[in-house]
């Protein structure tokens, strides 16, 4: 009896492994639409492009290929020098979704992906001189002018766009650039296309299967992290931007604060803060997929050290350099059947995209529990909708969770104050009103 019920166990973990691209990204084993944009966005945005069409900046480290009609695409392979460009997504808004809102079905598929500079192959070479090594002069000189031409795209678009801030995305595993752009269309399109709005792309999506597939991106997510907080820094650099805002969705979190970690490092040292160097006012994170442990080591551990430099040489007693307005949000679901797979197989006590308040007793959440409560930094809403079958890509197609992010960025309310669609469980802990949503307190 007890063989039965190993044997059945045993299988039904074999199916869910073999169904995880599906349960990760639904787009990896479905044509239809990434998302839909809530009824009461629709209106806000119909008048943002015409002939219906979206034109996003891009930046990645994918190795470029050629699409089915053969235009410019990039591939699940890891490039060897990150590119940037514009991609163009067009709209179809012919057709009604059926759903009990009566959502206009806003689907958005690339229309075209154009390539306008690209950095030297990583890593940068470096030379041996008789007065020691040095980074070759003209790889420096080819950076150099790489960054001023990913700036000079940013400017163009901070002439058009009503905020002078940039909403950057980095999407989770299984993405294709194509799934990646799309997804970053409908934040963009949420936010009344009042932005500037940017994709980082890294190589996800191979085609290892379940098992080798996932792990393949795990790596190439670690590939990446010099090419996105290059970017990040590139980006935020650019005269005239005034904020950032970074949203990460699944295992793009990952990538967002190893990134984080190295720029937060970088500022710390010139005694500096991720707000004032490089502007970052908002960091939303939706389902990630991240060990909690994980997560506070590279939120928390390296400004906890008091061995770590300031400036010249470390100052253990001292202060820290001011937040300012940095501000983490983090959406999660205990309905996450993804991060409940997930947690599982790396053998996590919880991942950060299912902390709930009641997991949060069961839990020692250390550095992150402690300065989020103190300093009032951080925010974690729990959605216990049922959105699709994995209940894990509720920042795309939930109007409650769209709803809050518009009220988040471009109104800048917080949590707690009226317009954010929020019931208060126990600071920092927060449910989000939704129609497919069970409040839990």
């Amino acid at each position: 009896m007890s063989f039965d019920a190993s044997n059945l166990r045993l299988r039904m973990f074999a199916t869910l492994f073999f169904l995880l691209p599906c349960i990760l990204v639904p787009a990896a084993c479905s044509r239809g639409p990434v998302g839909e944009l809530p009824a009461e966005a629709e209106t806000a945005v119909s008048h943002i492009k015409q002939d219906n069409l979206l034109n996003l900046l891009y930046v990645t480290d994918r190795a470029p290929t050629a699409s089915a009609n053969g235009e410019l695409s990039f591939s699940s392979f890891r490039g060897r020098s990150m590119s940037f460009g514009s991609v163009t997504l067009a709209g179809e808004r012919s057709r009604f979704h059926a759903g009990p809102a009566g959502q206009r079905d806003a689907s958005l598929h690339v229309s075209r992906t154009t390539k306008t500079g690209e950095f030297p192959q990583s890593p940068y070479p470096i030379e041996l001189t008789r007065h020691g090594p040095r980074r070759v002069p003209a790889t420096v000189t080819a950076h150099i002018r790489a960054a001023a031409a990913l700036q000079g795209e940013v400017t163009q678009r901070l002439a058009i766009a009503k905020r002078k801030e940039a909403v950057i995305f980095i999407h989770g595993y299984n993405n294709s650039f194509d799934d990646a752009a799309r997804a970053t269309g409908k934040i963009c399109k949420t936010l009344a296309a009042e932005f500037v709005c940017v994709l980082l792309s890294w190589p996800a999506g191979g085609s290892g299967g379940a098992f080798y597939g996932y792990n393949i991106d795990r790596e190439s997510g670690e590939f990446a992290v010099s090419d996105m907080k290059k970017a990040i820094r590139i980006i935020s650099g650019t005269n005239g931007v005034k904020r950032v805002h970074l949203i990460a969705h699944s295992r793009g979190a990952d990538v967002l604060l190893s990134a984080l970690q190295q720029l937060g490092m970088e500022a710390y040292t010139i005694r500096s803060s991720p707000t004032e160097r490089y502007k970052i006012s908002n960091v939303v994170l939706f389902a990630p997929d991240i060990d909690l442990d994980v997560a506070t080591t590279k939120l928390f551990g390296f400004v906890s050290d008091p061995d770590t430099p300031f400036g010249g040489k470390a100052t253990p007693y001292g202060l820290l350099p001011p937040i300012g307005s940095l501000h983490l949000t983090v959406y999660s679901s205990p309905n996450d059947k993804a991060l409940a797979l997930s947690s599982g197989l790396f053998g996590s006590v919880v991942r950060l995209g299912r902390l709930t308040r009641v997991s949060s007793e069961e839990v020692d959440l250390n550095v992150l529990w402690k300065n989020s409560q103190l300093s009032g930094i951080a925010d974690f809403i729990e959605y216990r909708g049922s959105a699709g079958f994995a209940g894990h890509s509720y920042f795309l197609s939930d109007s409650a969770i769209q709803k809050d992010l518009v009220a988040l960025l471009r109104d800048r309310l917080k949590a707690g104050d009226p317009g954010r669609p929020l019931v208060e469980i126990k600071r920092p802990f927060w449910s989000v009103l939704s129609r497919n949503s069970r409040l839990s307190h």
